[in-house]
C-alpha cells in the first residue's frame, strides 16, 4: 500500500483528495492546523491525523518524525488567501504584512513540507502542489504566491527526476464546496467566474481530487515540472 502526505486535508479540496486515495486502499495521513477539524475528517475518513503548521518551520521539524518513514505521494495544498482573512491595508507596514501571510500559507508551507519528506520520497514518488488560476489571472499577493509556486515546481521537477520522482502543480479555477472564500464570494462575482468557462460550471473538489489521482498514478510518470489546470476553460494552459 501507498503512503500518502494531504497538506491541509481536513476540508475543502484537500479532504477530497484524502478521500480519493484512501477510498483507492492507500494509507493516508492528512495534516492541518486546525485539531478538531482534522480529528473529525480523519475519523470520517479512516486516515491519520497529524495537526501541526505546515509554515513554521519547527512545528515541521517537530511534525517530521510522526510522518511516514518513506512516502509515495506528498500532495502539497496547505494554503489559500490570506487576504480573506486581514482587513484592508491602508499603509506600507499592512502590505508587506499581508504579502507575508500569502507568501508564508502558500510557499513557504510546500517548500517546508517537502524538503522535510524528500530524503523519504520513493523511487517513483510523486509531489503535488494545488495552485491556482489566480497564478496566470493575477489576485495581488495570492497570484503572486501562486506564481511562486509554478516556478518552485519547475526547479523541484529538475532536482527529483534524477531519482525518478515527479513534480506537477494542479491548479484550479473557481471551486465550491470549500471554506476558499471565507463567505465574501457575491453571487455576482460567482456567476461572473461560472460565465467564464466554457463547460458553464463551477468546479467541485472532486475534480481536483481526480487529476491528482492520475497524476499520482503509474501511466503519469513521464509527467513532471507541469501546471494543469482544472477550469472548465476560463484559463487557457497553451
Amino acid at each position: 500500500m501507498r503512503q500518502i502526505i494531504v497538506t491541509g486535508g481536513g476540508t475543502g479540496i484537500g479532504y477530497a483528495i484524502a478521500e480519493h486515495f484512501a477510498t483507492a486502499g492507500d494509507v493516508v495521513t492528512i495534516t492541518g492546523r486546525r485539531r478538531d477539524v482534522l480529528d473529525a475528517a480523519a475519523a470520517a475518513l479512516g486516515v491519520t491525523a497529524l495537526p501541526f503548521d505546515a509554515a513554521d518551520p519547527e512545528a515541521v521539524a517537530a511534525a517530521a518524525a510522526q510522518l511516514p518513514g518513506h512516502v509515495d505521494v506528498l500532495v502539497n495544498n496547505a494554503g489559500g488567501n490570506t487576504d480573506f482573512d486581514r482587513s484592508a491595508p491602508h499603509d506600507l507596514a499592512a502590505i508587506a504584512a499581508g504579502w507575508e501571510a500569502n507568501l508564508r500559507a502558500n510557499v513557504l508551507s510546500a517548500v517546508l513540507v517537502t524538503t522535510a519528506v524528500t530524503p523519504r520520497l520513493a523511487t517513483g514518488g510523486r509531489v503535488i502542489t494545488i495552485g491556482s488560476i489566480a497564478a496566470r489571472t493575477g489576485t495581488g499577493s495570492y497570484g503572486a504566491a501562486k506564481a511562486a509556486i509554478e516556478a518552485w515546481t519547475a526547479d523541484l521537477a529538475g532536482r527529483l527526476g534524477p531519482h525518478g520522482i515527479t513534480a506537477n502543480v494542479v491548479s484550479p479555477g473557481l471551486i465550491e464546496d470549500t471554506e476558499f472564500f471565507r463567505g465574501n464570494l457575491t453571487e455576482d462575482r460567482r456567476r461572473a467566474l461560472i460565465d467564464a468557462t466554457s463547460t458553464e460550471r463551477a468546479g467541485t473538489p472532486a475534480d481536483i481530487a481526480g487529476l491528482v489521482g492520475f497524476l499520482a498514478g503509474p501511466l503519469a510518470g513521464h509527467i513532471t515540472g507541469q501546471v494543469l489546470h482544472v477550469n472548465g476553460g476560463a484559463y487557457l494552459g497553451r
